[in-house]
């Protein structure tokens, strides 16, 4: 059955827009339900990160709701005082006046200090608790993508969507998750101080808050609008954001800064990135564009509102029996009132859009591992003991595609046997080790190790049977030591081991020969002084890790690529002594070294077309012989 990638959803919170009337009262309760659901998934990564940080800022909070109340009947107050002390132009002396005429404005003069110098606290204090609030809910993000991403199958990342997942995780491991919490308490002290102005105002006028809100809509409808639009067109043209990213790597890194400088092939990816960038920056261009425009003119119709309030309260003070505070306490209102509402709807729309982002994590911290035991109990295998492995009618295709790269393939393999994998490229060797280490599981067929079905096995365990060199080995930037030492994380460290595992290698040379030894950092991306090893070196140090670790099943894919002919000799003849008791399987190109194997496996098109020892196949003269000879005559023609 060929696969079908899932469909791209135009709704990332799973919510089918609604095709009749009578389904968006539902269709509403969903929504309403989605958004607190993401909001609470929000709260608890901040809580999960920094519990003290979340409950300092909802304190925070509160007493930015309070406090702008408490100012403005403070400064109303003053004003009066200050307005009072200027009509009775009292004439006794200095000392007089503080004491008696002066006192009340002098009070509330001091109160008007402390109140200035709270809010000074509260905005330094708000600043410290979101910075360090972001630093750790910011790693703590980021450290569960990163354990996400080691926890999910390799298939994973041979699907297209699962990378655009990780993509849109990654862009939130920053500060959205803090800044829409913000954002949420922002709204909440609005809300407090709002409804306190709310209440001022209505001593003067019932009508004016509501005239003021009703201003205050078309702006908030007009931002949660766009801030919709701009969701949905970030989300469809994540493709194009990674191929920015892709361009922008090529470009910055330092493997690929030779051939590209080589191949004059600077200006061409330029040149795409250019392209890329401007299909993406076409329409959010315009997105905004069209904002600015939307807003200057509900910006127009709340202006009007507001000078039209602003001139009531003025003939209101004038021609009733206000005074000068009242005008400052009212117009205070009506201007908290304008920007608290304004703040509460773009609050909303902000909360909504940021709620909408952090969707795209949840959905790749949903990304389910298919590659775990069948067995609600699973097998252990055992360690340092002989093991046994069958494929039964094993065939397998990689997701996405519908040709098998493994067909049909039957093979049984035990310690203490030597096997080599030996093919064309394509034939299919790296991706049967894969399979025989499950990390991939076959699409038909089954793997038994010691006669029980592979996926039966914990996988941990099962991947602890292993020693493992890749073709495409880790180059890590530690030290030479820590790059052996990688081999087996879970082993006590010993600097004996480390050596011999080198010495196996024949890597101990040239470490000894870094300026500090197996203490001596590795590539200079991080240290000033650290050391670019050569493709040889770094190949011995990925053949040290397979030594170092105490495996029961030693698998080489390509391990000795990089080596001359001598170096590989060598590194095969140490090979033979570890490989003692053990079951060993490997892939060379070399075929020289296939020739003291007990069992030579000949993969074509992911079909085993022939099985021998090297003496068998050589007389049998079919496909081994053929690639046998035609080595050893260009090797003939060489010298």
């Amino acid at each position: 059955m060929r696969y079908q990638p899932p469909p791209i959803r135009q709704r990332t919170d799973g919510i089918e827009k609604p095709k009749r009337l009578t389904e968006y009262p539902s269709y509403l309760v969903k929504k309403i339900k989605g958004f607190f659901s993401r909001l609470f998934y929000i709260v608890r990564l901040v809580w999960e990160a920094a519990p003290a940080m979340l409950v300092a800022l909802a304190a925070l909070c509160v007493l930015d709701g309070i406090v702008p109340i408490v100012g403005a009947y403070i400064s109303k107050d003053l004003l009066n005082a200050v307005a009072a002390l200027i009509g009775s132009k009292s004439s006794g002396s200095l000392v007089d006046n503080l004491f008696t005429t002066m006192r009340p404005a002098l009070f509330l003069l001091l109160a008007y200090f402390i109140y200035t110098f709270i809010k000074k606290i509260l905005l330094r204090l708000n600043t410290v608790v979101t910075g360090i609030s972001g630093e750790l809910v910011t790693n703590h993000i980021k450290e569960k993508i990163i354990i996400k991403a080691g926890s999910v199958d390799l298939s994973s990342f041979d699907r297209p969507e699962f990378y655009e997942k990780l993509e849109n995780a990654n862009r939130e491991a920053g500060m959205r998750p803090l800044h829409i919490l913000n954002a949420t308490f922002n709204l909440i002290s609005a809300m407090i101080s709002t409804v306190s102005f709310i209440v001022v105002l209505a001593a003067l006028s019932p009508w004016a808050p509501v005239l003021i809100i009703c201003a205050a809509v078309p702006g908030a409808a007009v931002n949660y609008i766009y801030r919709n639009r701009n969701f949905h067109y970030m989300r469809r043209h994540s493709k194009e954001r990674r191929e920015m990213n892709y361009y922008t790597a090529l470009l910055t890194d330092k493997d690929m800064a030779k051939e590209i400088k080589v191949m004059g092939l600077g200006d061409t990816l330029v040149g795409k990135y250019r392209t890329v960038f401007g299909k993406y920056y076409k329409g959010i261009r315009r997105l905004i564009i069209r904002e600015g425009a939307d807003q200057i003119a509900v910006g127009l119709v709340s202006t009007a509102v507001s000078c039209l309030l602003f001139a009531y309260v003025a003939y209101n003070v004038i021609f009733g029996d206000g005074q000068i505070g009242d005008y400052s306490l009212y117009t205070g209102a009506l201007t908290s009132i304008t920007g608290y509402v304004s703040l509460l709807m773009n609050s909303t729309s902000s909360i909504y859009e940021g709620t909408l982002f952090i969707n795209n994590m949840m959905e790749f911290m949903d990304e389910r591992a298919e590659v775990v035991p069948t067995l609600a109990e699973p097998r252990v295998p055992e360690k340092s003991s002989a093991h046994t492995l069958e494929l039964q009618n094993v065939s397998f295709r990689y997701p996405g595609t519908d040709k098998n790269v493994i067909e049909n393939l039957n093979l049984t393999i035990r310690t203490p046997e030597t096997v080599v994998l030996v093919g064309l490229n394509g034939a299919g060797k790296t991706t049967l080790i894969k399979l025989l280490m499950r990390l991939y599981d076959p699409t038909e067929g089954r793997i038994l190790l010691d006669g029980h079905d592979i996926r039966e096995y914990d996988v941990s365990a099962l991947y602890d049977l292993f020693g493992i060199i890749f073709q495409d080995f880790g180059k890590y930037a530690e030290s030479a030591a820590e790059n052996i030492r990688f081999g087996d994380v879970d082993r006590e460290y010993t600097e004996e081991e480390i050596v011999s595992a080198a010495l196996h290698a024949d890597a101990d040379g040239f470490i000894r020969e870094l300026p500090d030894g197996y203490g001596t950092h590795l590539t200079r991306m991080f240290e000033e002084d650290g050391v670019e090893l050569s493709g040889g070196q770094w190949q011995k140090l990925s053949v040290a890790r397979a030594f170092y670790k105490r495996s029961d099943i030693l698998i080489l894919d390509e391990p000795t690529a990089s080596l001359d002919a001598m170096a590989e000799r060598a590194v095969f003849d140490r090979f033979s002594e570890l490989s003692e008791d053990k079951l060993a399987i490997f892939v060379s190109h070399r075929l020289s070294s296939a020739t003291a194997a007990d069992k030579i496996v000949v993969l074509s098109d992911g079909r085993l077309v022939e099985l021998g020892t090297h003496k068998e196949l050589m007389e049998r003269g079919g496909e081994y012989c053929k690639l046998f000879t035609t080595q050893a005559d260009r090797y003939r023609l060489d010298v």
